[in-house]
């Protein structure tokens, strides 16, 4: 199915019932006193987490929520019944705005968690409320409180812990089909990938890891250019970068870009649409080593890290050999584990 990551809902809380007018009239009670009873609350519109979900698929045709208005009260002290509330389920990992205000209302990180949208009105007082010493008969009451209605926006971000970004053709989905189960679509011409592919990385039993295949990224990316750019904000919850380059020695690099620029191109991207991406863990994987010789290859991608200035780890694979790809998935396990030896030990500290 193809994801859809974003939508845009109307959400509507139900109406209070109206406060009731009434009085109490019984045999031998001739002055039985009002007895008109409360409006019901209107029912609240939430959003609730399901793991089950991947996808805002359904947002496309449904797009109005409303929960159900409260019961008016009634005579004999009787109160309206309040509304249901109204829960909408959306995949782990939405970010809920308003629309209006452009805030954060909330983000869904967790299977189960649960959000107010829309909180319904409250129910009218009946006329027994109003009865005092110098008011017997009070004909007065009170209508119910509107129900809040709010557009929101629904921003789904990928929950996954490393993320592949590269040029068109750089050699993304043909990786994660060598590490993982998922089978993105593999094909000669750029843009294959279109939208997100997610891929679990099984290093042991009970040891493994979530890879995120983003659709390729070119310059301008940031601005709107491409396919990729809708697909930047599943970068932000990611732990570590994976950043793959093409080495093949087509004459200027792919799309005449050759691999340096390729890599400056795309860190100018990440910049421009988060300064926090350039700040996230990031490896250079060389990819598609099998289109030229074993020494060849090893000096093109020695002369590649050598222009970048790069300082961190960086591999020279063949992803569709499956060449060299494991060992980058068992260090990323590595250092997974070790970020968490050093937040439990940042943990141990603090208290």
């Amino acid at each position: 199915m193809k994801l859809v990551d974003e939508a845009e809902i109307q959400v509507i809380a139900g109406n209070g019932g109206n406060g009731c007018v009434g009085f109490r009239r019984e045999k031998f009670i001739p002055l039985g006193g009002p007895d008109g009873g409360d409006g019901g609350d209107g029912g609240s519109v939430w959003v609730r987490a399901d793991e089950n979900l991947n996808t805002l698929v359904d947002f496309r045709h449904d797009r109005i929520f409303r929960a159900q208005r409260g019961e008016n009260g009634m005579g004999r002290q009787m109160y309206g019944k309040g509304g249901e509330d109204l829960t909408i389920t959306v995949p782990v990992g939405t970010v809920v705005i308003n629309v209006d205000t452009d805030e954060v209302i909330g983000d869904l990180t967790r299977h189960g968690d649960r959000l107010l949208v829309a909180k319904g009105g409250k129910g009218g007082l009946g006329n027994m409320h109003f009865k005092s010493s110098t008011n017997r008969s009070p004909r007065q009451s009170l209508p119910g409180e509107e129900g809040e209605e709010r557009l929101l926006k629904l921003e789904l971000k990928l929950l996954a812990d490393v993320g592949l970004l590269g040029f068109p053709n750089a050699g993304k989905s043909t990786l994660i089909r060598a590490v993982s189960a998922a089978t993105p679509k593999v094909a000669d011409y750029p843009f294959t990938t279109l939208y997100p592919n997610l891929g679990v990385v099984k290093v042991e039993n009970y040891r493994s890891f979530v890879i995120a295949d983003i659709p390729g990224l070119i310059e301008g990316a940031a601005d709107g250019a491409g396919l990729g750019a809708q697909f930047l904000r599943h970068l932000q919850r990611t732990r570590l970068l994976l950043h793959l380059v093409d080495i093949s020695p087509m004459e200027g690099g792919v799309d005449g870009v050759s691999p340096v620029e390729q890599v400056r191109a795309i860190e100018r991207e990440l910049g421009k649409h988060d300064p926090e991406l350039l700040q996230k863990p990031r490896w250079l994987v060389l990819n598609k080593a099998d289109l030229m010789f074993e020494d060849e290859a090893q000096v093109a991608a020695e002369q590649i890290v050598k222009e970048l200035g790069w300082t961190g780890p960086w591999y020279l694979v063949s992803a569709l050999g499956r060449e060299g790809t494991w060992p980058i998935m068992k260090d990323i396990m590595a250092f997974f584990d070790q970020q968490k030896l050093l937040e439990a030990e940042a943990r141990d500290a603090a208290l």
